[in-house]
């Protein structure tokens, strides 16, 4: 009791929280009298994980896209492409931050690398404050769904560590984001070409011009294929997740720092160093955290927490109601990579016992968790937003509550509709 008060007492004094899941995990341990040589033994099953590999290397090529002029190059393109088109720059603006989510992961870069692009051409074109202010940053995390997205493989790997009969392959995460990201960016899009811009700041109609178009794709001759490669090797079977992580780090690397220079020696150990200090972040939190997952599966907290919600919740379909909410919730309380390794080994098991799916469970988890980046009161995104932009976060709150009602239809649908996430897959 004394242990729990104590432990209770550094989680509100701010103690780092890889500390209090692992204190979490020895008292339980001690009280079941287990031995605590269960704590490393489970960090090394965790290292001993090929597919553990993917992670550090999809970080660190997506930090060194975040670092170098990539998304100039991304805008540009996009831009030449689609720009012509009745919201077009919106719709440019939404393609461009689901892309670079997708490489550099969820974790704020998008608004920051992209923020000061897509802002000041929203603003020329026409567009309201408040709309450009929602849509870049509810976009931040739009990319969550898409490959190689780094919540999707750390799902795979939580669930793997589980032991459990049913398995996940990264594989099928990857081809499962597919359609429920892409009805995320058209119901955006559409909510886009539905905005009147200023008449006063309202531009002449951008029209299609092949010259641009081809000055674009020349000006990325060197990135346009990244995409294709990787997500063409995995889709198509010819090489593993971690082998297009390793494909991908090294050839980011020899592009923005070798070919294009864009990113220097000097400059190059910043990006490693910072984009490491993540992944260890990831990497320790996932290690204590498979532990304590592994004392409640001894202690059978699943089970019995699933006992209790069968004996008031028959129907899947209701449970899949509760389970909305509680991730709705969930997110606005914790990242995505903390709820990832804390909350699902609970989870996991419940809903595969309502009989759902384990990818469909994936891919609304993250569709879910997706929301919580900008919804208060602690949206990551909604912060970032606000320093980037030097605006209240009151502001922001308001600026994202129509993409927020938008997405949480998506994510009904994807919830219901499992064969959104399966299509692909049969």
């Amino acid at each position: 009791m004394i242990s729990k008060f104590i432990l209770i007492i550094i989680a509100l004094l701010g103690a780092p929280l890889f500390i209090i899941i692992a204190a979490s995990a020895m008292i339980g341990f001690s009280a079941e009298d287990i031995d605590l040589a269960v704590m490393p033994i489970e960090i090394y099953r965790l290292a001993d994980t090929p597919i553990l590999i993917a992670i550090p290397l999809f970080t660190f090529a997506g930090y060194l896209l975040g670092e170098s002029n990539a998304s100039t190059r991304l805008v540009n393109i996009t831009n030449a492409l689609i720009g012509w088109l009745p919201g077009g720059l919106a719709i440019m603006a939404l393609i461009t931050c689901a892309i670079f989510t997708a490489f550099t992961g969820a974790s704020g870069v998008t608004i920051v690398a992209l923020g000061a692009l897509l802002y000041p051409a929203l603003k020329e074109a026409g567009y309201s404050e408040r709309f450009n202010l929602g849509l870049i940053t509810s976009s931040g995390s739009l990319g969550v769904l898409f490959a190689p997205s780094l919540p999707l493989i750390l799902y795979g790997v939580v669930v793997q560590q589980l032991g459990t009969e049913q398995t996940v392959s990264i594989d099928d995460l990857f081809i499962a984001g597919l359609l429920p990201g892409f009805l995320m960016i058209i119901m955006l899009s559409i909510y886009s070409m539905m905005q009147k811009r200023t008449p006063v700041a309202e531009k002449p109609k951008q029209k299609y011009n092949r010259v641009d178009v081809l000055k674009s794709l020349n000006a990325a001759k060197w990135e346009i294929p990244l995409p294709f490669i990787v997500l063409g090797g995995i889709y198509s079977g010819y090489f593993a997740v971690s082998e297009a992580a390793a494909i991908t780090a090294l050839y980011v690397f020899i592009v923005e720092v070798l070919i294009l220079k864009e990113i220097s020696f000097t400059n190059l150990s910043k990006v490693i160093r910072e984009s490491m200090v993540m992944v260890g972040g990831i990497l320790i939190i996932l290690g204590v955290s498979l532990a304590l997952t592994n004392y409640m599966i001894d202690t059978e907290v699943p089970m019995r927490l699933f006992e209790v919600i069968k004996s008031h919740v028959d129907s899947k379909w209701t449970f899949l109601i509760l389970l909305n909410i509680f991730l709705l919730v969930l997110g606005m309380m914790l990242d995505i990579f903390s709820a990832l390794v804390i909350i699902m080994p609970i989870i996991f098991p419940i809903a595969i016992s309502y009989g759902i799916n384990p990818i469909h469970l994936g891919i609304i988890f993250l569709a879910n968790m997706q929301l919580g980046y900008f919804t208060p009161p602690v949206g990551m995104n909604l912060f970032i937003a606000s320093y980037r932009f030097n605006k209240p976060v009151m502001e922001l709150y308001r600026a994202t509550i129509p993409y927020f009602l938008i997405l949480l239809l998506a994510v009904l649908i994807i919830t219901y509709m499992p064969g959104l996430s399966l299509f692909l897959l049969d």
